[in-house]
């Protein structure tokens, strides 16, 4: 089922209409012209996708706990981030803890932007990577410039 959007104004206009359509459907996009969009859900529906995200955050935590499931995880990155294929093998490990650190910030301290981070930071370090024009620019030794005297802090 795909989700309804409604424009912002129909929550005061038409705010039972609304409401019912969330207890439907159980979320509602709300399209806002001068503002970021809203989503309206019902909070059995919200507390479902927490569940969700949650065991889904611990499974691949538990994976990552031992090196078989870690060998697992490293033979699925490419089908979840077909990117990856663009790091090297180090690079992969690293994206793989980094990943599990942000697991545990959204399990632990409902933080969830540090995994959208992690996901954007490396899939842009790929995108470097995956072009050797734009990987040569970026790791050519910087000019050899006098800066004047640097003083310790």
């Amino acid at each position: 089922m795909t989700m309804p959007t409604v424009p912002f104004s129909d929550l005061s206009k038409h705010s039972k209409r609304v409401a019912e359509t969330v207890e439907r459907v159980h979320r509602v996009h709300i399209k806002r012209r001068d503002g970021e969009d809203l989503f309206i859900s019902t909070a059995r529906h919200d507390r479902e996708r927490e569940e969700t995200a949650e065991v889904a955050a611990r499974m691949v935590s538990a994976l990552l706990s031992s090196e078989e499931g870690t060998q697992v995880v490293l033979h699925a990155l490419p089908r979840v981030f077909p990117w990856v294929r663009h790091l090297s093998g180090d690079e992969r490990q690293q994206f793989i803890q980094d990943l599990l650190d942000a697991t545990h910030d959204a399990i632990d301290l409902d933080v969830h932007a540090t995994l959208h981070r992690v996901i954007v930071e490396w899939r842009a370090t790929a995108r470097i990577l995956a072009s050797p024009a734009l990987t040569a620019q970026l790791t050519r030794p910087l000019p050899d410039e006098d800066h004047g005297e640097v003083l310790a802090p």
